[in-house]
Order: structure tokens, then C-alpha cells, then sequence
């Protein structure tokens, strides 16, 4: 028998989720098997898979201890990265806002399986990186390629709360970005939908493209006959949302490969100087999650940005 007391940042963790980190060696398809057989009671009491943990409840298995509490074989660990490099623009005991270089991933994936933000991240805290169970994780993503501010989540309570801030559009982003063309209005909104971008052939197959709304508020900071340099505040979060809307409306980000102009990138690295994409995730907004205090977090513009700027001819405020 097994018996485990809910801790403060396990407090509103599903049992399933619960279990899958105190007991990382049993296969989740029979852990669910171990709770439908009443293997595994809460405050002596049948469970249910989805049920939500409070603070000091009790959980009993029952099983053979050194069988359930084995340890899973270690993976491969991804090389060392240099810590020293992360920018950290504010930390506390909940949290981190850090910011982030272009062309650094977020997360491994798609044939990334080091040198992620998470690496640097976990690398930088050390022994803190890990409590309760919960390994610091970043609350919400960056495109590789763009640079700026990322807020991490030190606490498993803090995660939770960084979920709900961006699943209820409660955060404000400001980005800064170069787009090709003279943009005609100072102030406007991109409002329109965008195909939803994790789609299946198979759905789109079934029901058509999945439209999602969107929308993005922008203003022009500067401008030439060839470029503007705009703010792009997105109103929802869409991937890719402020790349698509832009290059939808015929101003696309420079340096943008993907959606994007090829002659104008090539154009903007012959004269200005450009090597990558110019978008920076400036500014955040966001209550926090201790007190839900609202707080403010700056990145400011990369030299290298500010470089390109200056050579197109654009004052940079």
C-alpha cells in the first residue's frame, strides 16, 4: 500500500495527471485500470480518473510498493547548454519572464532535441527547477524565429493560472515589426478569420477548412515608400496570427520565409542588412499569479532590429 498527501501546488491537479507523475514507471492505461478496479481510493473513497485533487487530501494504492515505485529507464540526456546565456528579465518564487533570442525553439519537436528555452531554463535553476513534481516549463509560445519576452511557470499553480490567463485573452501583448510597403492608415484592425492551423486532412477532409476568428490591432510607428514599422497587438491566438494577417492585407513581416515576399526579403538583406525575422514580442501584460497584481514586462528592440531600422530610413520611438 501507498499512501500520498496532496501537497499546496498539486491542489487542483486531475487524479490521472496526479498519478502519471508519482508513478512514472506504471503504463497510464493501467493506472486508469488500477482506479476503475477501486485499486486507488482519495480520502477512502472511490476515485474517478478526472476527479481534481485538494490540498492534504490522502491517496491510497494498493499494490506491491517496489513494483509501482520502480524507476522509469533514463532517457538520453540533451548535451549541456551554456546558462549563463539566458536573458532573465524578472523572477520571482512563482515565476520567470525571460527573454527570448530569435531562432531559439521553444520546446524540442520536429527534429529539435536540445538547446530549447526549456533546456536553458531548467539549466539556469538548477536544483530549483524541479518542485513538487513540476519541472519549470514556459506558460505560452514564441514562433522560433521571433525574439522577446516569455513568461515560465516555476510553480504547477502558477502554470494553471497562466493557462486560464491565455485561454481567457486576460493577457496583453505588444509586438513591434517591419513589413513590406508603405502601410496607408496610422491606425487600423485586421479583422479575419484564419484556417485552423493543427487541422487534419482527414477533418478538412470531412468538414471543409475550419475557420477561426481573428483579429489584430496595429499602428504605425514609422514609415518609408518602401516599408512601415508597425505595433501589432493580436486580439486573439492564432498561430502565426500577426505573420498571416499582415501578409494577407499585402504587407508581409520582412523577413518573413514562410509567408512572406521573397524579392523584398532579399531586398531588405542587400540594403538593410536583414538576416532574420523582424518581429519581437516587445511587451506583456498579465495579473499575477500570487496576488493577480497587474504587471508589465519590456523587451526591448535587439540592436540588430534597431540596426535594420536606422539603415531603411526609420526612426525608431
Amino acid at each position: 500500500m501507498i499512501e500520498l498527501r496532496v501537497e499546496e501546488d498539486s491542489a487542483g491537479v486531475r487524479l490521472d495527471k496526479y498519478l502519471r507523475t508519482k508513478l512514472p514507471a506504471v503504463p497510464p492505461s493501467h493506472l486508469f485500470k488500477m482506479i476503475r478496479t477501486k485499486k486507488v481510493r482519495v480520502n477512502g473513497k472511490r476515485a474517478q480518473p478526472e476527479q481534481k485533487l485538494a490540498k492534504d487530501d490522502l491517496v491510497a494504492i494498493r499494490g506491491a510498493e517496489e513494483r509501482l515505485l520502480t524507476p522509469p529507464p533514463r532517457r538520453k540526456e540533451p548535451p549541456p547548454v551554456d546558462a549563463s546565456k539566458l536573458k532573465v528579465l524578472f523572477e520571482d518564487e512563482w515565476m520567470m519572464a525571460v527573454d527570448k533570442p530569435s531562432g531559439l525553439a521553444v520546446h524540442p519537436g520536429s527534429g529539435i532535441r536540445g538547446g530549447t528555452l526549456v533546456d536553458y531554463v531548467r539549466a539556469y535553476l538548477g536544483p530549483r527547477a524541479v518542485r513538487n513534481d513540476f519541472a519549470a516549463s514556459p506558460a505560452h509560445r514564441l514562433d522560433r524565429e521571433t525574439s522577446g519576452t516569455i513568461l515560465v511557470a516555476k510553480r504547477r499553480p502558477a502554470m494553471v493560472h497562466f493557462t486560464d490567463v491565455f485561454t481567457r485573452g486576460l493577457a496583453r501583448k505588444r509586438y513591434l515589426t517591419l513589413v513590406q510597403g508603405r502601410v496607408p492608415k496610422d491606425k487600423g484592425v485586421i479583422d479575419l478569420a484564419l484556417s485552423e492551423h493543427q487541422q487534419t486532412a482527414e477533418s478538412r477532409a470531412l468538414r471543409g477548412v475550419n475557420l477561426q476568428q481573428a483579429s489584430t490591432r496595429y499602428g504605425v510607428l514609422g514609415r518609408t515608400s518602401a516599408c512601415s514599422y508597425l505595433e501589432a497587438i493580436p486580439e486573439t491566438g492564432r498561430t502565426h496570427q500577426i505573420r498571416r494577417h499582415l501578409a494577407a492585407v499585402g504587407h508581409p513581416v520582412a523577413g518573413d520565409r514562410r509567408y512572406g515576399d521573397f524579392a523584398f526579403n532579399r531586398e531588405a538583406k542587400a540594403r538593410w542588412g536583414l538576416r532574420r525575422l523582424f518581429l519581437h514580442a516587445e511587451r506583456i501584460e498579465f495579473p499575477h499569479p500570487a496576488d493577480r497584481q497587474r504587471m508589465t514586462i519590456v523587451s526591448p528592440l535587439p540592436e540588430e532590429l534597431s540596426d535594420v531600422l536606422r539603415r531603411a530610413g526609420i526612426e525608431q520611438r
